[in-house]
C-alpha cells in the first residue's frame, strides 16, 4: 500500500479541513500511512502569510495528535514538516529538527531571495524575468539544499515550472546536478501530483527528470500536497503508472528520520 507524506493543515492559512476528515480520506484511499507535513515556521517572523508561526507549533502537534486519535490504529500517522530552503536557514532548520521526534522533513525551494515565485500574487513578475537565469538560480539553490543534508525528502523538484514558464532547449541540463546530489546524499524525492492541477499541467518533476532518477536508482514517494481532504492521494493511480513506465524501482517510508526502502513491486497499491 502507498503512503501520502505531503499534506497540510489549516495552520498554513491556505488549507482547510479537520484532522478527522483528512484521516477518513486517507483510509478511503487505502493508504498504508498518512503523513502530515505543513509549512514550517520561517524566521524572522512574520515571514509571509502562508505558514504557521513558531508560537503555533504546539497547535500543530495537537492537530497531529487529534489525527492519530481519530485514526485509532486504522492507519499509521506520521509527523513531518515541509521546510523552506532560504539562504542562511541552516541553524533554524537544525533547531526545528531537534525540537520534536519528527518522522521526516521535506525540503522545498519556494523562494529566490525575496520572491516566492510560485505565489499567484506575484505572477506578473514572470513577464519581466530572464527564464534561463531564473531557472539557473532555482536549480543552484535546489542542489545546495540537497547537499545540506538537512532533509529526508526533496519536495516538488521542478516547482519553478508551476505557471508554465521555462527556458528553451533540453531541460536535463538543470536536472543533472540535482540527480547527482541526491545520489550522493542518499535522499528520496517526491512525485508530486499537485502539478497536474496547476498551469504547468504535469506532475512535479517532469518526465525526463523521472527517467534520470530511475537510471540513478533514487527512491521516490508519490505525494499529493493535499490542502483539503478531497485532495489526499489525488491521482495516485496515474502517478503509479508513470513510475512503472519510467522504471523507478523503489519507494520508501520514514520513521524517526530513518529511511526504509520498499520495492514498488512488493506493495499492493490500492
Amino acid at each position: 500500500m502507498l503512503v501520502d507524506y505531503h499534506t497540510h493543515t489549516p495552520l498554513c492559512r491556505h488549507a482547510e479541513g479537520e484532522p478527522e476528515a483528512f484521516i477518513e480520506a486517507a483510509i478511503s484511499a487505502k493508504l498504508a500511512e498518512y503523513g502530515i507535513s505543513d509549512h514550517a515556521p520561517a524566521l524572522p517572523e512574520p515571514f509571509d502569510d502562508w505558514r504557521m508561526l513558531k508560537s503555533e507549533l504546539p497547535d500543530y502537534h495537537l492537530w497531529i495528535e487529534k489525527a492519530r486519535a481519530h485514526a485509532d490504529h486504522r492507519i499509521i500517522v506520521k509527523s513531518g514538516l515541509e521546510c523552506d530552503w532560504i539562504q542562511g536557514c541552516e541553524a533554524w532548520i537544525e533547531e526545528l529538527s531537534a525540537s520534536h521526534p519528527w518522522d521526516y522533513l521535506i525540503g522545498s525551494v519556494h523562494y529566490l531571495k525575496d520572491w516566492d515565485f510560485d505565489n499567484p500574487k506575484w505572477l506578473g513578475r514572470w513577464a519581466e524575468t530572464d527564464l534561463e537565469a531564473t531557472w539557473a538560480r532555482y536549480w543552484k539553490e535546489y542542489v545546495t539544499m540537497v547537499n545540506s543534508g538537512l532533509f529526508d525528502i526533496m519536495g516538488h523538484p521542478d516547482l519553478i515550472k508551476k505557471f508554465g514558464f521555462h527556458p528553451q532547449g533540453d531541460l536535463r541540463r538543470f536536472y543533472e546536478p540535482v540527480i547527482q546530489a541526491m545520489v550522493d546524499q542518499g535522499v528520496a524525492f517526491e512525485l508530486n501530483t499537485a502539478g497536474w492541477f496547476k498551469k504547468c499541467a504535469e506532475q512535479y518533476p517532469a518526465h525526463p527528470f523521472l527517467e534520470m532518477a530511475a537510471e540513478a536508482q533514487i527512491p521516490v514517494l508519490i505525494s499529493s500536497d493535499a490542502h483539503r481532504p478531497n485532495e489526499v492521494a489525488r491521482k495516485f493511480p496515474e502517478a503509479l503508472q508513470l513510475v512503472n513506465e519510467v522504471g523507478i524501482q523503489n519507494t520508501c517510508r520514514f520513521t524517526k528520520r530513518k529511511q526504509t526502502l520498499l520495492p514498488f513491486n512488493e506493495i499492493s497499491p490500492f
